[in-house]
């Protein structure tokens, strides 16, 4: 452990913004980044891998988790359950690194609730038109669901202009990773006497 704490970075956006991609090169380009890995309830796609993308659980194992009081916060969206493992977190920063949660609005303000000196940063698409294209071509979920994530997205607009720090628009993704990465130099550590110990996770 350091005697200084790291930096806690929360990057949010409506799906199909690009906020994946966006958090892989950031983990990519800046030192001493830890990107925190989501457990959650949703369905793995083929392409994707176990503790990669997420931690993929079952219900019951999720709520076991919340019980045990090992998630930092989660939520039900969409009718899956997500969450942040708590103990990845602390350790990452007790080490001294930027670690970057790639979580919901919902989240997000838990997260700020627990450490008040997170930077908070919203992914914005440049317009709602691009928005739709980039969810189809992502071919993800059904055409309902889809279009409920879509039917989402301005209520999570909405509510980030009252709570995030800093907006970012995913026009050009080499011009928004770079406007992230500024913000990231600037950002304040975290003090060393903050920590989890309140309780602070509930139902959103």
């Amino acid at each position: 452990m350091t005697n200084t704490r790291g930096k806690l970075i929360i990057v949010s956006g409506p799906s199909g913004v690009g906020k994946s991609t966006i958090t892989r090169l950031l983990t990519e380009r800046l030192d001493e980044a830890y990107l925190s890995v989501s457990v959650t309830t949703r369905p793995q796609a083929p392409s994707e891998q176990n503790g990669r993308e997420y931690w993929f659980v079952s219900r019951e194992q999720f709520h076991q988790r919340i019980e045990e009081g090992s998630l930092l916060e989660y939520a039900e969206v969409f009718g899956n359950l997500y969450g942040t493992p708590r103990d990845k977190t602390e350790e990452a920063l007790n080490a001294g690194k930027t670690v970057i949660l790639e979580i919901d609005v919902q989240g997000a303000r838990q997260v700020k609730a627990i450490y008040p000196q997170a930077t908070m940063i919203f992914i914005l698409p440049p317009s709602d038109k691009t928005l739709a294209e980039r969810m189809s071509r992502r071919g993800r979920e059904s055409g309902a669901v889809a279009a409920r994530r879509l039917g989402g997205a301005g209520g999570e607009i909405a509510a980030a202009w009252q709570y995030y720090d800093h907006m970012v628009v995913n026009d050009d993704l080499e011009q928004a990773v770079g406007e992230i990465m500024q913000i990231i130099k600037d950002a304040p550590r975290m003090d060393a006497d903050s920590d989890t110990d309140q309780n602070n996770i509930g139902d959103r």
